[in-house]
Formats: structure tokens, C-alpha cells, sequence
């Protein structure tokens, strides 16, 4: 898989040459004999080219091969999604009054597992504030685009009008710095309690576009393209987060929070995802969706 002798050339001065032709067929030639991202890097940087112009043109030509194949294969088109700043692997993100640790990250599907997002007095605060309104908690119909309630969610919740009390517009504006997107591109937050046996069995978060009450659903923000869960308090057992496509599983810590964003509605995003069951005590969690554009 050797670079050319023109492309070795003209990446002499790689910080100024926009990607060529040659170059975006080679690095899909590479993608299709099945070499490994990290292989096809290192043979560009050997050929002279500089990691950060390497690393861009690689994300951007198999973007864009990726999202071709894709639509070649009738799924949906890619939007844009919220993303944390994790260049040079940060150890924190400041999100303006604290700092909220970088504990995990996965590339594809896009999961990252932040820590100290709330203190135990702030998620407290969060409980006591919505537990005189739960009650049995709805997930959305996208038969009809209204409300219902669905067998595989056993839990009691209750939604924040966005910005409605001092706590809630707090963790509202750390979540738009921690991922960059507009706070008003947020739903309500949902407040979720679950006692012993309660459980979410997998699902995805965004809205089936084949389903007939999609349409009327989109009209008030378009499509769900991330989720946070922020957990409230430590379950004494069981309660994880679940992402069966990639056999990975969160552990419900208080403060903590996990994130996954899903460019696409389609299974390929391997966001399935699930709350499982609360062997022991009880689990209160947070969750904030974001949408493509001002959630109204």
C-alpha cells in the first residue's frame, strides 16, 4: 500500500495542498483492501506528510466515501451532531464553573463517559425538586407523534421546562459547553426513578422515519442526534447503561454522565441502547436529548 512517488511529493508542503484527487482515491483504496485507519495514518506521515493535514484528510475523504456508501444503501443522510472538544485526549473539559472529567471515549459508536458533571448536592437538589411530580414515565409515539405508555419502560419520571429553575439552567449550561451545541437545540430535562426490577429495555432515541407520526414529531426541533444520562445516585446494584451492538456497559455512578450522539436515524449508528434492571435500592437518573435545530 505505498504512497506514490507524486503524492510523497506533493506532500512536502502538506500544510497549505488541499487533499488531490489522487490522494482521496488512494486513502479509499486503502479503506476497501481493509487496512486499518491507524496503518493508513502512518504511511502517510513516513511519506512526509504532517499528522494533523494526515489526519484531517483522512476523516474527511472517509467521511464522505462512508456517507455515499450509505445513502447508496438507502439509509438516511448524515446531519451534523454535538461533539465534545477531545483533541489531545483531554483529561477535563472546562465547561466555565467546573471542570468535568473525560473518563472514557469510543470513536464509532461516539460514547463518552464524563465525570463530575454534578456535585451529590446538585443531583440531590435535582430529586427533591421532581419527585413531587413523578408519575408513570411516557416515551414518545411515533405512530401517532403524541405520548404512551411502553411495557419495556418501567419507571416513574417527570420533564423540566427548559431553563425552570436555577439547577436546571446550571446543568443546562454546562451541557452546551461539555458538547458544543446550542442550549436551545435541547428537549425538557427528564428526571427517571427506578426501583428494584424497573428497567429500559434497549431501544434508540432517535424518531423512526418510517414511522407515520415522525413527521409531526420533527416539526418542533427535527431529529434527536444525542443523548446524555446523568446519573443522580448510586444504585446499590444493577442499573447500568447498555450498548448491546458494541457489548459495553455503564456503571450508574452519582454525578456521572454518559454521552452517545447518532449522525443518522438507523440502526447503523449501533446506538441501541437500554437501562438495566435495578437488582438492589433504586436508581434516579437524568437524561437530556438534543436536536438538530431550537427545540420549541
Amino acid at each position: 500500500m505505498p504512497i506514490t512517488s507524486r503524492q510523497t511529493a506533493a506532500s512536502t508542503d502538506a500544510l497549505s495542498q488541499p487533499v488531490t484527487p489522487e490522494l482521496r482515491e488512494w486513502i479509499i483504496a486503502q479503506a476497501k483492501a481493509g487496512f486499518e485507519a491507524p496503518v493508513v495514518l502512518q504511511s502517510m506521515l513516513d511519506a512526509g506528510w504532517k499528522e494533523d493535514v494526515a489526519t484531517h484528510a483522512m476523516e474527511h475523504v472517509l467521511r464522505d466515501h462512508l456517507e455515499t456508501l450509505a445513502q447508496a444503501q438507502g439509509q438516511p443522510p448524515a446531519t451534523r451532531v454535538p461533539e465534545p472538544d477531545m483533541g489531545e485526549s483531554p483529561q477535563f473539559i472546562d465547561v466555565g464553573d467546573r471542570h468535568v472529567e473525560v473518563l472514557m471515549a469510543m470513536a464509532q459508536p461516539r460514547v463518552v463517559l464524563f465525570g463530575n458533571l454534578l456535585s451529590p448536592e446538585e443531583c440531590e437538589a435535582l430529586i427533591a425538586e421532581a419527585e413531587p411530580r413523578m408519575a408513570r414515565s411516557l416515551t414518545v409515539a411515533t405512530r401517532t407523534g403524541g405520548e404512551e405508555v411502553n411495557d419495556d419502560r418501567t419507571s416513574d419520571g417527570m420533564f423540566f421546562q427548559r431553563g425552570e429553575n436555577p439547577v436546571v439552567r446550571m446543568l443546562e449550561a454546562r451541557i452546551a459547553r461539555l458538547v458544543n451545541w446550542p442550549l436551545e437545540n435541547g428537549e425538557g430535562l427528564q428526571i427517571l426513578h427506578y426501583r428494584p426490577g424497573a428497567e429500559y429495555k434497549p431501544h434508540y432515541d432517535y424518531f423512526d422515519p418510517a414511522e407515520p407520526g415522525t413527521p409531526t414529531i420533527l416539526r418542533r426541533g427535527g431529529q434527536r442526534v444525542a443523548t446524555l444520562v446523568i446519573y443522580l445516585n448510586n444504585p446499590e446494584k444493577g442499573g447500568g447503561t447498555t450498548f448491546p451492538d458494541v457489548h459495553l456497559e455503564v456503571a450508574p455512578r452519582q454525578g456521572n454522565a454518559v454521552f452517545f450522539s447518532y449522525e443518522r436515524p438507523h440502526p447503523s449508528t449501533r446506538t441501541l441502547h437500554g437501562g438495566a434492571p435495578v437488582i438492589a435500592g433504586e436508581k434516579w437518573i437524568a437524561t437530556k436529548w438534543l436536536r438538530e435545530r431550537q427545540f420549541e
